[in-house]
């Protein structure tokens, strides 16, 4: 009687009140690459919403694997989606499109796809934007980058410009393969994200 009870009263209480599940679904810079997981922009983001008056019952689930593209992660969504009934989505994902010299008009289909995906479920979704080295090229470079920018204006969804603007110029900030955060430049990529994220939640 009392389990009986308790169902029905979970399934009164409005949405709001129930605890929200945020998806990261992206690649080595949500993974954390090269530094401990715990001290990785999602886990300090995770903090971050702990001590939140408004969003401390928020719960983010990393879907990120080093070295993913975009059509990695649209192979994947759909799992993700199902196993975590997100109402948000973080999509950080393109850069390794852009390191392996992948068409941006294939990027953008695939995050394109992603994106409607996830809106489908009714959730939200905030499009994390990147940038890929100088060497590549200034028309390949503009052509990967203006991805971003283009889909957040053609779907309607918020885009945070660049994770990395901070950081990514700033030798004491990066590993020393020239492209991925270390656990210094962490706490200001989760700043960064988290004055974006937090309105939508």
């Amino acid at each position: 009687m009392l389990r009986f009870l308790g169902i029905v009263l979970m399934m009164a209480m409005p949405m709001s009140s129930m605890a929200k599940s945020i998806l990261v679904l992206g690649d080595s810079i949500s993974a954390a690459y090269g530094i401990n997981v715990d001290q990785g922009w999602v886990a300090l983001l995770q903090d971050k919403l702990k001590m939140s008056k408004d969003h401390n019952d928020a719960v983010i689930h990393n879907e990120s694997i080093s070295g993913d593209t975009s059509a990695g992660g649209l192979a994947r969504i759909d799992k993700a989606l199902a196993l975590h009934k997100p109402s948000v989505v973080l999509l950080e994902l393109g850069a390794n499109d852009g390191l392996r010299g992948l068409s941006p008009v294939a990027m953008k289909n695939n995050l394109t796809e992603i994106t409607r995906r996830v809106q489908k479920t009714g959730a939200k979704i905030l499009l994390l934007g990147m940038k890929i080295p100088p060497n590549y090229g200034k028309r390949y470079i503009d052509l990967f980058y203006n991805v971003y920018p283009q889909l957040a204006e053609e779907l309607k969804i918020p885009l945070v410009p660049f994770i990395l603007e901070e950081v990514a110029l700033n030798p004491s900030m990066m590993q020393a393969d020239g492209l991925h955060p270390n656990a210094k430049a962490q706490p200001i990529i989760a700043d960064k994200i988290a004055t974006y994220l937090f309105p939508l939640l």
